[in-house]
């Protein structure tokens, strides 16, 4: 199953990447929450929000 995935800005030609999540992830928060975020660089501190969304994604 997937869960996550990635689009680069690059091949899309789009002004920032994109991480986001499929319905299979664990996300839920409610009645709304995001399944998708913008990206215009990559540190360690995106990592880091990444690793814990990834975690609760497939929690």
């Amino acid at each position: 199953n997937v869960v996550c995935f990635f689009q680069s800005a690059r091949k899309f030609k789009a002004r920032y990447a994109t991480f986001g999540f499929s319905d299979k992830a664990n996300l839920d928060e409610g009645a709304m929450w995001p399944t998708s975020f913008a990206l215009k660089g990559l540190t360690a501190a995106e990592e880091k929000k990444i690793a814990a969304l990834v975690k609760k994604a497939v929690s």
